[in-house]
């Protein structure tokens, strides 16, 4: 369910998005791959949304898919991301959302590692790193 509810206007102005995260974050835009700030980092932290600022993964589960995005297996705790079918671009996908305020994050995929065997692909423009 989302709770932050926000006009376009908003989310630019008080958010603070760039033009690239305001399109991938409320657009379900898609940044390219191996451009994002996070798509190789391994520092020790949690991400959070880029627009609410709601935990959403942590580095323990973040590993390095090949795909050139951030994956990991697992969100943290809690229902913190909603899952939709997607149908665009010719492919049925499963889109992931911020539980919290909507924001797009990316995809998640039946292709990851064990211990869920899932892979949340999802752009960097849509999360920030708080370092432990």
């Amino acid at each position: 369910m989302v709770d932050v509810k926000k006009s376009d206007a908003e989310w630019k102005d008080e958010a603070g998005l760039s033009d690239e995260e305001f399109y991938i974050c409320r657009q379900k835009g898609t940044e390219r791959a191996f451009t994002g700030r996070y798509w190789d980092t391994k520092t020790d932290g949690t991400y959070k949304c880029r627009c609410c600022g709601e935990p959403l993964f942590d580095s323990d589960t973040k590993y390095d898919s090949g795909s050139g995005w951030p994956s990991f297996y697992q969100p943290v705790a809690g229902e913190v991301v909603d899952e939709h079918r997607d149908t665009t671009h010719g492919m049925i996908r499963t889109e992931v959302t911020c539980a919290r305020c909507g924001s797009h994050l990316g995809h998640v995929f039946p292709d990851g590692p064990q211990p869920t065997g899932l892979r949340y692909c999802i752009n960097s423009a849509s999360l920030d790193l708080e370092e432990r």
